[in-house]
């Protein structure tokens, strides 16, 4: 297990050593990439209450102004879109099954697993979901998951449309083995599902190839961007994040960035302790991005 000044050295803060990383963007373009939860906000015991401040939603909102900014996230797509409620983002839901991005002349929209559809304001968009034949098999889990979990006090069941995940941080300790052999007992019928684990919580997902460093890849696709001219920048806190922060640190590909006040293993260069040094980082970049823009 690392010690604080050991993370420290090996995963040095992203605020402090910012002068350093944009010295490697060159004529790079930088795109953003953010976990929600834990990310963009505190994590709370209520996962219905996880509200961005206005503060937060500010950063986020200026730094789309100058960079494509993408929203990655294990809540379904609709409830990431409600919470942060900023257009003109990217936004993957489901770990990434789930991918709305602006209609644009790519190859990637003529894929069987991309739809045309239209946001809440009425936009047209594109719908990227590599899971979609699995949606009744999800709705199906869900139900028996909420129906097996109901007598356990605290234990909340969420259907994240191509997810289902049980959360049991307001669960009595000695019911944590109880929560996971009953998820374990409703999977042995599913084998075409697999079960994740993040902070506590249990997620089922379907067993394809697809995961948050698979979306990061597909939105700088969609983006039309090469390795060669893009920098991406992906903060997250959670293990989920992986995935994610490996796309970027195999070749060096861009900074992974961990969310973490304590000292844990990750694929990431960099770390921020809490939302709040995520929130001056994305300053950061707003700040850079306009003095670029001055001396030109």
């Amino acid at each position: 297990m690392l010690t604080c000044p050991q993370m420290m050295m090996k995963f040095p803060s992203a605020i402090n050593s910012f002068e350093q990383i944009m010295n490697h963007v060159r004529n790079r373009k930088i795109v953003i990439f953010l976990d929600y939860d834990g990310t963009l906000t505190p994590i709370v015991d209520d996962p219905d209450c996880a509200f961005m401040s206005n503060e937060m939603r500010s950063a986020v909102g200026n730094v789309a102004k100058y960079f494509p900014t993408a929203i990655i996230s294990g809540r379904s797509r609709d409830k990431v879109f409600e919470l942060v409620g900023l257009r003109d983002l990217y936004y993957a839901g489901s770990h990434g099954m789930d991918i709305m991005f602006p209609v644009r002349d790519t190859g990637i929209a003529d894929s069987s697993n991309c739809i045309k559809s239209t946001d809440k304001q009425g936009k047209e968009v594109n719908l990227f979901q590599p899971a979609r034949e699995f949606l009744p098999m999800i709705e199906e889990v869900f139900r028996t998951l909420v129906e097996k979990t109901k007598d356990i006090k605290g234990a909340k069941v969420e259907n994240h449309k191509f997810c289902a995940s049980v959360h049991y941080r307001n669960v009595d300790e000695k019911y944590w083995p109880s929560i996971a052999q009953c998820v374990h007992d409703i999977l042995q019928d599913y084998p075409r599902l697999r079960l994740t684990h993040g902070r506590r919580v249990l997620e089922v997902r379907p067993v394809i190839n697809w995961n948050k460093g698979k979306a990061v890849e597909f939105v700088l696709e969609s983006l039309g961007l090469s390795n060669r001219d893009v920098l991406p920048i992906y903060i997250g806190d959670d293990k989920t994040d992986e995935d994610a922060l490996k796309v970027l640190k195999e070749g060096n590909r861009g900074y992974g960035i961990l969310v973490s006040s304590v000292p844990k293993e990750t694929n990431a260069s960099h770390s921020l302790r809490d939302p709040s040094e995520v929130k001056q980082f994305l300053e950061c970049l707003v700040k850079w991005k306009e003095g670029s823009a001055l001396q030109k």
